[in-house]
């Protein structure tokens, strides 16, 4: 899953030194979203490049750099930017020094926006996303390449455990809005409370709407053994002039094994 807001689609004029390759890319997705015409394809998708900025306000001077994600328009939960990886990459951002040097591990990535922020800062980066999400895992590798980064994708199913789950061991696990559908948070905690015990220091943050669903979340928490170190406001992780148009309101929380101590 991915976030939303905090887009700059016009783009800024003499800002990005590989603006000719966006041209290329937009043009290359053009020609193939106009290539699928309606009476062919079932889904008929409209290719974008949103411009996300971290460091200083997009129209200032001192902006410390840009991630530019290629989303698809249409019902594809992968490839889009959602709120809830907004607050998470501002999040990373601010942390930056925690995260440089580090093993990250994004869990249902989509569009990867805080896995690309923490391997901007020094992370090495591993993306995932469901195996059977072909078409999201390509664009993962898209994105990296646009943006000109060195980040280890795999398919990888909550809740299955093949070779790729036991290679894991992360110092530190990212998921953005991966709390949406109830029906996967009992494969999701087994997964999380599988790689935590893999690397025992490791941590789980993740952000997440506040939907229904609290009790379910609390229970299997606990049911793993797992526990809630850090709870935090989401809005209170990213600058003001990002938060126009979120919608609702957004946790960010962080997850540790039951049994590791609290520092």
């Amino acid at each position: 899953m991915g976030s939303g807001g905090s887009q700059n689609n016009e783009g800024t004029e003499g800002e990005v030194d590989d603006s000719e390759e966006v041209e290329d890319v937009e043009a290359a997705f053009e020609s193939e979203t106009q290539s699928s015409s309606p009476s062919t394809s079932t889904h008929h998708s409209m290719t974008t490049i949103s411009r996300q900025y971290f460091g200083g306000d997009s129209s200032a001077d001192n902006h410390t750099f840009f991630i530019d994600i290629i989303e698809k328009i249409r019902e594809d939960y992968g490839m889009f930017v959602w709120p809830c990886s907004i607050v998470l990459s501002e999040y990373v951002w601010q942390q930056r020094s925690r995260f440089s040097g580090v093993s990250v591990l994004e869990l249902g990535a989509g569009t990867s926006l805080p896995g690309l922020v923490a391997a901007k800062v020094g992370a090495k980066v591993t993306l995932t996303d469901n195996s059977k999400h072909a078409e999201v895992l390509e664009n993962m590798k898209r994105i990296c390449d646009l943006n000109k980064l060195n980040c280890e994708i795999i398919g990888l199913t909550w809740g299955e455990w093949d070779e790729s789950v036991f290679n894991l061991h992360p110092q530190i696990m990212l998921g953005a809005d991966v709390l949406y559908d109830s029906s996967d948070f009992d494969d999701l905690f087994a997964t999380v409370a599988f790689l935590l015990h893999s690397c025992p220091e490791s941590v789980f943050i993740t952000t997440y709407q506040d939907r229904s669903g609290h009790h379910l979340i609390e229970f299997l928490m606990v049911k793993w053994g797992l526990k809630c170190s850090k709870l935090l406001d989401g809005y209170s992780c990213i600058p003001p002039q990002k938060v126009c148009g979120m919608p609702g309101i957004i946790h960010l929380v962080e997850i540790v094994l039951n049994n590791q101590d609290s520092s």
